[in-house]
């Protein structure tokens, strides 16, 4: 460990560099899924420019409780057939999923398959519910 910090104590200007770069590809790769956003961002953006909330969790857990007017497509389901959002391919979507983490895979190649408005919201919909905003369940 001693080696570790003499080494960055002398090559403090490569190491620096190294960072910066990591920073840039983690800055770069997280842009290609979409833009984050906090749940009342992404109401006022649904709400202003008539988007939707894609919900990509399994069955059972869009049951116990989802978005008014959530379009469920499981994640798999959609990874596989992104042209099941053709008709949203110029307005704003908004992924959902259990807690926030899952929903770039799905935003990268929504990005790829050319769809212009693709937002992550920010904590799921574990943040969603711990805001108290309001659900809708179908179990």
């Amino acid at each position: 460990m001693a080696l570790l910090f003499e080494f960055l104590a002398q090559q403090w200007l490569l190491a620096a560099a190294l960072l910066a770069m990591v920073i840039m590809l983690f800055m770069h790769e997280t842009r290609k899924s979409g833009t984050s956003l906090s749940p009342q961002q992404a109401i006022n953006l649904v709400n202003a420019e008539e988007g939707i909330f894609v919900d990509l969790r399994d069955t059972a857990d869009f049951r116990a409780g989802h978005i008014a007017d959530a379009m469920h497509i499981p994640t798999t389901k959609l990874m596989n057939n992104t042209g099941l959002l053709e008709n949203y391919r110029d307005k704003p979507i908004v992924l959902v999923c259990k807690m926030g983490q899952s929903a770039g895979a799905i935003g990268k190649k929504l990005n790829a398959d050319g769809y212009g408005n693709v937002n992550i919201m920010r904590g799921g919909m574990m943040e969603w519910k711990s805001l108290q905003l309001p659900v809708v369940n179908n179990g």
